[in-house]
Order: structure tokens, then sequence, then C-alpha cells
């Protein structure tokens, strides 16, 4: 798995900005368990997903991973749309704060 991708993952994460993300988009280099300095065992994840260049990176476990998409080209993050729906009061567009991390 070489290239850019965006990873989604099961579970919010906190980005060293302080911000949420459930995503982050860009190089993807796949991890052995030895990267963290520690050995898993079979009740735990066993590999790992580095996200980014050298200088910034987010490091997923494989576990945490929902999608995997192919993306060559940064994500548009200007401005994201978001909806609800209920049979109560229909359907409400909204803005919402950019989930996706910028790993570049």
């Amino acid at each position: 798995m070489k290239g850019k991708y965006l990873i989604t993952t099961d579970h919010f994460f906190y980005g060293p900005d302080g911000n949420q993300y459930r995503a982050a988009w860009g190089e993807v280099n796949i991890m052995e368990d030895s990267i963290l300095g520690i050995k898993t065992n079979r009740n735990s994840t066993n590999w790992y997903v580095k996200v980014g260049n050298e200088e910034r990176f987010v490091i997923i476990a494989g576990c945490q991973i929902h999608y995997a998409i192919r993306c060559e080209n940064k994500p548009d993050i200007s401005g994201i749309n978001s909806w609800d729906a209920s049979a109560e009061h229909g359907l409400k567009e909204y803005k919402i704060p950019n989930p996706i991390y910028i790993a570049e």
C-alpha cells in the first residue's frame, strides 16, 4: 500500500493542534507493531499505519481503520457540509469543522 490515502477511523482522535479529527490524509506506510517500542499480543492490534511525512504524521492502529481511500489530491477542507434528518424536523443542513487531519 503506497501512495496518498484518506484513512477514516472508528473514533475521533486529537491532532497536535488540539482539534478532534475522524480521518487523516497523506502518504501511507504500513508499520509493524515495534514502531511504538513495544511488542503487542494477540488481544491488541499488531500493525499500524503511518500517515504523513517525517515532519508531520499520525500513527493509527490497524484495528481503528474503517476505510482507506486512495486519494492522491488533498481533499477540499474549506467547507464541510453535513446534515440531519428526522420526521419531526425534516432535513437540516449545516457546516461542521473539518474532520480530516492533513498530514503533510
